[in-house]
């Protein structure tokens, strides 16, 4: 964690004691995000398709899978990025609202009890510096640092890095946000030589709309040894939305 986001932490655990957080979806006082709020988020079962985790029923694999192999083994979410759920991810990302992260990687957590992954290792979908740098820290950071400290994931050796500023996704459909994300991530090995050989990595995001950041990302993790790449993110999108 670089110093702005450290500042920007003590910054807002500073406001939380002037202005005692209130729920942002229903006003009670208390949490930023109070646990009724959280019951009402739409939960994906297990009816999705076995590589994206888009919603579907009767198959397998949904079609767009179906036709080509993914070097990502799979991806799940915790919620539908419908309602409230919705909501709490755009002031995550967009309102400086980061302490949701705490709440929102508490789900996420509930979700993998249910049903874990075969992995060793996380790491978080990286933001570019100049994006980070204007947003004051990476969410899906957040959302990955408590998520693993909840369920004691090991973090990944070395660092995954966006070498590439992108178009945002917004707007754009599968095909577009592949080309997009191609050359758009690197993995540097730590600085005592330690890579990624071998291992079994959980990428974490905020939303997946149509897997093509976390396949990017999983290109270069295998580029680098990992055996096996896994996308977990808090919500699943809609292929149109607009997040």
């Amino acid at each position: 964690m670089d110093w702005r986001a450290l500042l920007h932490q003590a910054s807002q655990g500073l406001l939380d004691l002037v202005f005692p957080p209130h729920c942002i979806l229903c006003q009670a006082a208390g949490a930023w995000l109070c646990d009724t709020c959280l019951e009402q988020f739409p939960r994906l079962g297990q009816e999705v398709c076995q590589r994206c985790g888009i919603p579907l029923s009767g198959a397998s694999l949904c079609r767009s899978c179906a036709q080509g192999p993914l070097e990502i083994e799979g991806v799940r979410s915790a919620v539908l990025l419908e309602g409230g759920a919705r909501r709490a991810v755009h002031q995550l990302k967009y309102a400086g609202h980061s302490a949701l992260a705490v709440p929102l990687a508490r789900l996420m957590a509930q979700c993998w009890y249910a049903a874990p992954l075969p992995v060793d290792v996380w790491a978080a979908v990286p933001l570019h510096v100049a994006r980070q740098r204007e947003r004051g820290y990476n969410q899906s950071y957040l959302l990955g640092r408590e998520f693993a400290r909840l369920v004691g994931l090991p973090a990944m050796s070395g660092t995954l890095r966006r070498v590439r500023a992108t178009r945002a996704q917004v707007g754009l459909n599968a095909a577009e946000r592949r080309v997009n994300m191609q050359g758009a991530f690197a993995y540097c090995p730590s600085h005592d030589g330690q890579g990624v050989q071998g291992q079994r990595v959980l990428l974490i995001d905020d939303v997946c709309t149509t897997a093509a950041t976390l396949e990017a990302c999983a290109i270069v993790l295998k580029e680098a040894g990992a055996i096996g790449v896994w996308g977990f993110t808090l919500a699943r999108a809609a292929p149109a939305s607009d997040l």
